[in-house]
């Protein structure tokens, strides 16, 4: 599809100012064009193709480069990058953020469960302070970690390691990820409860399948 493009990442057959710019794409069409170019479609809103923004994906073609099929680069768009990877790679990968591409710190930590397909997605929201071409920039860091039917946290599969040593501001909310959605983070010098009892006997309450009594 790219050779069907102009230089402007306009489709061939428009042109800046003409009649047909100003007709949004089919829903199809839309997606073909955005998975082209590495930029995340909405299905339920028309949209107009936009070129992607070189700044950014400058950014996530030194991921790309560095680390091949071992990630892969959900969306790139005008201040935010998207970035998943096996938990097996994921300190190696938020290492090389840290040190080449200047990420200091995780602004986040959340969770998302997906009880269809057995999987816990942990989400890193990462930015920084010292690099002043990044201060708008988040560049999120996923990955997924199996989901155990009857969870037992901290004995269970559902772990990873922790980027407690990449990022130090981590912290709070690994552990926040730990009792809200019951992921153990190997490697972390404070695992243990920040928010619910200690004495807390239920599933982790961010699951899908968390009930309150007596509803």
């Amino acid at each position: 599809m790219s050779s069907e493009n102009d230089k402007d990442g306009q489709p061939s057959g428009t042109s800046a100012g003409s009649s047909e710019d100003s007709k949004s794409l089919s829903k199809e069409d839309a997606k073909k064009f955005y998975e082209e170019k590495g930029i995340d479609f909405s299905p339920d809103v028309p949209v107009k193709p936009k070129p992607i923004p070189q700044f950014e994906k400058s950014i996530s073609d030194r991921v790309s480069s560095k680390f091949g099929s071992k990630v892969t680069v959900d969306y790139v768009r005008a201040g935010r990058i998207r970035v998943s990877t096996k938990k097996e790679d994921i300190l190696d990968v938020a290492q090389f953020i840290r040190d080449e591409l200047g990420y200091d710190h995780a602004e986040s930590v959340s969770g998302v469960d997906y009880p269809d397909s057995k999987e816990i997605e942990v989400v890193y929201h990462l930015g920084s302070y010292t690099d002043e071409k990044l201060a708008t920039q988040v560049l999120t860091l996923a990955t997924r970690v199996p989901r155990e039917e009857i969870p037992n946290p901290g004995k269970d599969s559902s772990r990873m390691t922790s980027l407690r040593e990449v990022f130090y501001s981590v912290e709070f909310h690994e552990r926040e990820c730990f009792e809200m959605f019951g992921v153990y983070f190997e490697g972390h010098p404070d695992n243990r409860r920040l928010l619910l009892p200690e004495d807390w006997a239920d599933i982790p309450p961010f699951r899908k399948d968390f009930k309150i009594k007596g509803r």
